[in-house]
């Protein structure tokens, strides 16, 4: 539950994303590729969208992103915004000069089901985190993300008593208190204090900028 409300939370204590079309969406001029896989999954959803290189849905939420066309791009790592499109569906990388991908690269793309990169580059999480990897020319094609809290290569028994296994990406799982219990390693029992994590929020909050405020203008002041 503690780890549920934080979740919830999150996006209240970071700096605001740029809305769907905007970072991500724009890193690579011009739109979808014709006949791409991403162009298709769009074409075929009667609520979405292309723009720039995405598909965007209406919602709900609105403005989410559910499919990237990052093909022939000229990409040499993974740009910064793509944590934007965690939602989306499909993905396309492929025909670009990337290096093997980190195992993290997709933390919290738990709806990805297909995704396209270029041949010398091996599916995130390795072929077990994906039901089927097949190569087409010079792409390789992974399809099906599988739950990897599911089967005999189940991680369950690495979270605490009180906590689940959930999904966070390919190759990748999270351990989620199981309500009532909160905290650390999911110990304590009862309604997590939101009252008083705001408040100390607040008032933290409240003092930092304060002494921003307070440096800035003797900043101004000093000749």
């Amino acid at each position: 539950m503690g780890a549920r409300l934080l979740l919830l939370l999150l996006p209240l204590l970071l700096p605001p994303r740029a809305a769907a079309g905007g970072t991500v969406c724009g890193c690579c001029a011009g739109p979808l590729h014709n006949g791409s896989a991403v162009a298709r999954y769009c074409a075929a959803r009667a609520d979405a969208e292309p723009r720039g290189r995405c598909c965007v849905a209406g919602g709900p939420p609105p403005g989410r992103i559910v499919g990237l066309d990052l093909s022939s791009c000229s990409l040499r790592s993974l740009p910064p915004g793509l944590p934007e499109a965690a939602a989306a569906v499909v993905v396309d990388l492929t025909e670009n000069p990337l290096p093997a991908l980190p195992n993290a690269s997709f933390l919290g793309f738990t709806r990805l089901q297909s995704l396209a990169v270029p041949l010398p580059v091996e599916c995130p999480g390795g072929s077990g985190a994906w039901e089927r990897v097949s190569t087409r020319g010079s792409s390789r094609l992974c399809q099906g993300q599988r739950n990897p809290c599911n089967g005999s290569g189940e991680p369950a028994w690495l979270c605490p008593e009180n906590a689940l296994c959930a999904p966070a990406g390919p190759g990748l799982s999270q351990c989620l208190c199981s309500s009532p219990f909160h905290g650390y390693k999911c110990l304590r029992q009862g309604a997590f204090p939101l009252l008083l994590f705001c408040g100390v929020l607040g008032a933290a909050t409240a003092t930092l900028s304060l002494l921003l405020w307070g440096t800035q203008r003797h900043q101004a002041k000093a000749p």
